[in-house]
């Protein structure tokens, strides 16, 4: 390739969701109220579990992670995505691409993780809830966290340099509302087969951890719960894990189905809409399922609103 002409791409245009005229205010609007929301329920998790004693466990020291997770990766996204329907100029600078995708993929991927050790701290209250404070001390929570987050700057750093070393010489037009990895790759003139094995190799490595994680904790949790003979304990047991299930159920079917169906079932439009599912609308999901049917959380709540400076 003309080193020059691969050097000459200074900006990208987001194209951004195609919409017809006539529902543009009201996607808009909707997304609008989603980010509003995702944005005041995460920050609000965060912000409740660093003020409440009560919630100083491992449980919720993880749970704010995921709160936060979600808060970096859809405020990646979405505000550039929520301007490029009112903005006249959908252009973003080459490196403000980059770094869009390398904030998004980070966090991305560091949630797959945590969701895996979610699980196995989920099996260690359950298995023997007496040693749950010493198994699970603070020192231990803040090796698996710097280990996730370790996790998924190598895998976004890699991701960012090998896709954006590729050479663009054509179009600059991306047909997506944020810079990921597919529609850059259909733009660029480069011999792209080393990235997909790249994104292949290790996101999948990344998901086979994830997963066999998740497996391995929740066999070993039905086996701690069989072991407890009253109704009322199991119920308990199971009803912790609850949320937590909804949670992975939601943000690994869509992850799964976004960079694991065929290449030839691939569509721009429905990548579109499957990426708005996946970085706007899963994040403000989490923090309402773990609030929702959460007592420890609710009782938080109440405690802050009784508060005189709450009013």
């Amino acid at each position: 390739m003309d080193e020059e002409n691969c050097s000459s791409l200074n900006e990208l245009l987001l194209l951004g969701i195609n919409s017809t005229p006539g529902i543009e205010v009201t996607l808009f609007a909707t997304l609008l109220s989603v980010y509003v929301i995702n944005l005041v329920a995460n920050l609000g998790m965060i912000i409740l579990v660093r003020m409440d004693s009560q919630l100083q466990t491992p449980m919720y020291f993880f749970l704010s992670h995921l709160s936060f997770s979600d808060l970096c990766y859809s405020t990646a996204i979405g505000p550039r995505m929520l301007v490029g329907f009112i903005a006249k100029s959908k252009s973003i600078p080459f490196y403000g691409c980059a770094l869009q995708f390398l904030i998004f993929c980070t966090f991305a991927d560091s949630e797959c993780l945590l969701l895996a050790v979610m699980a196995f701290d989920r099996y260690k209250a359950i298995s023997n809830p007496l040693a749950y404070t010493v198994n699970m001390s603070s020192k231990v929570c803040s090796l698996l966290m710097a280990g996730v987050y370790m996790v998924g700057i190598m895998d976004a750093s890699i991701n960012t340099i090998l896709t954006f070393y590729l050479c663009f010489c054509g179009s600059n037009e991306i047909n997506h509302f944020f810079c990921d990895v597919p529609p850059l790759l259909l733009l660029s003139c480069s011999d792209t087969q080393v990235n997909e094995l790249v994104i292949f190799t290790i996101f999948g490595f990344i998901e086979l951890i994830t997963l066999s994680g998740l497996f391995v904790s929740y066999c070993y949790i039905i086996l701690a719960v069989i072991k407890i003979h009253s109704t009322e304990g199991r119920f308990k047991a199971f009803s912790t894990c609850t949320s937590h299930l909804t949670a992975v159920a939601i943000f690994q079917g869509t992850l799964l189905f976004k960079y694991f169906r065929p290449s030839s079932s691939y569509s721009l439009d429905q990548d579109k809409i499957n990426s708005l599912f996946y970085t706007l609308v899963i994040p403000m999901l989490n923090p309402l399922i773990y609030s929702l049917r959460n007592k420890d959380v609710k009782e938080a709540l109440n405690k802050l609103k009784n508060k005189k400076w709450f009013h």
